[in-house]
């Protein structure tokens, strides 16, 4: 799954003007995370088409990243979350950024940035 990363000036309506270029082009946001950092603002999405999210938004002027993400799946219960943490960190893995993606039933997935895709899976096997 790809994680698109938006930088944008921290101001009134930069997360509008982001949602809107998306929904001009029909592009539905599975996932959002949003942060004001100062003068910026970091902004975390997963689109179903990330290929359009990306010509679009580029077209607009923002300046993005896009990132491989895993998507892990957990139990909806206190310790799941931490279990998945321990074993990243056990195996030296950093978490650059973790957000819900959804439930389904009593399942939470998490999309998780890790510092290496490859050793993140090895660790989660």
């Amino acid at each position: 799954m790809k994680q698109i990363t938006i930088l944008t000036e921290n101001r009134v309506g930069a997360l509008a003007d982001i949602c809107t270029e998306l929904g001009n082009v029909g592009v539905s946001i599975k996932s959002i995370n949003a942060q004001g950092q100062g003068d910026y603002g970091v902004v975390r999405l997963v689109t179903e088409d990330d290929a359009t999210a990306r010509k679009v938004l580029e077209k607009a002027g923002f300046k993005i990243t896009v990132s491989d993400v895993l998507v892990v799946t957990v139990a909806d219960r206190a310790g799941e979350l931490a279990k998945i943490a321990r074993k990243l960190a056990n195996s030296g893995v950093d978490i650059e950024c973790i957000y819900v993606l959804g439930r389904e039933g009593d399942k939470l997935q998490f999309a998780i940035k890790p510092s290496s895709i490859e050793h993140a899976t090895r660790a989660l096997r």
